[in-house]
């Protein structure tokens, strides 16, 4: 265990070293944020509340939706992409550790850090500029906390699944580009769930994604109350371990037929 808690070590230290990077992000997600606050404005004009969320709520979803992203969010898909590209796959799968273990860590200590030096502050400027209600609820930081550890996980095995196919596709560039408009479409990113038609929440149902960032922003801002968090909190939990029998079986599959396409 030591050696991928290292791992996350040293993930988190190379971040440090080009943090300049996240803070001009902090600026380009505020800019979002803003011009989703003046859309959301607009649409809701006079009214109270759509879809059981009030103006106040939706502007703080948008807001942490975008921060949360920014703890979850790595690219570990391309660097595996890359790796198997060049050839270095060979190399790592050798080494004394689980592969896609270490690339889960590198991926986690990237996270902390956007979370610490860049969501953290990035809220604290959002909170100045625009409107946001902050809990005062001990229980419902702590709930947002753990959904958002699962929205690390769930968003972190789509990415080794989408990672793992460069063995069969050779380059899935395209895949990897598709991934991502798919999962900040249909995770709840760009708009709450439940402001899609019955039918796609339907079916949205039957998918990962929303486990990803629909979930703990609605826990953050209360959208989800009672017994609806913890059901929300066992979907991610279910699609959690339900992502591992893909990535294993691929990842054997993967192994029988690797194709160094370097040198």
């Amino acid at each position: 265990m030591s050696k991928y808690i290292e791992m996350i070590r040293v993930r988190f230290l190379m971040m440090l070293a080009y943090r300049t990077n996240y803070y001009s992000g902090i600026l380009i997600y505020s800019i979002n944020i803003g011009a989703y606050y003046f859309l959301w404005t607009a649409i809701y004009g006079g009214q109270e509340e759509i879809q059981g969320l009030s103006v106040l709520q939706m502007t703080t979803y948008v807001a942490v939706a975008w921060m949360a992203r920014a703890f979850y969010f790595n690219n570990i898909d391309r660097e595996i992409a890359n790796e198997i590209k060049d050839g270095k796959v060979a190399i790592e799968m050798i080494r004394p550790y689980n592969y896609l273990g270490m690339k889960t860590m590198q991926g986690l200590g990237e996270g902390l850090f956007r979370l610490l030096f860049f969501s953290v502050p990035g809220m604290l400027i959002v909170a100045l500029l625009f409107p946001i209600s902050f809990s005062a609820n001990v229980t419902t930081w702590g709930l947002f906390f753990v959904s958002l550890m699962f929205s690390f996980i769930v968003n972190t095995q789509i990415n080794l699944l989408t990672g793992i196919m460069t063995f069969f596709l050779f380059n899935n560039s395209g895949l990897i580009r598709a991934k991502r408009v798919v999962i900040d479409l249909f995770s709840g990113l760009l708009l709450p769930i439940s402001f899609y038609p019955l039918w796609a929440q339907s079916v949205m149902t039957y998918l990962p994604f929303q486990a990803i960032s629909y979930i703990p922003s609605m826990i953050f801002t209360e959208g989800f109350v009672g017994s609806e968090i913890y059901t929300a909190i066992a979907l991610q939990a279910f699609w959690a371990l339900v992502l591992i029998i893909p990535i294993q079986v691929l990842w054997l599959l993967a192994k029988k037929q690797l194709i160094v396409q370097g040198g």
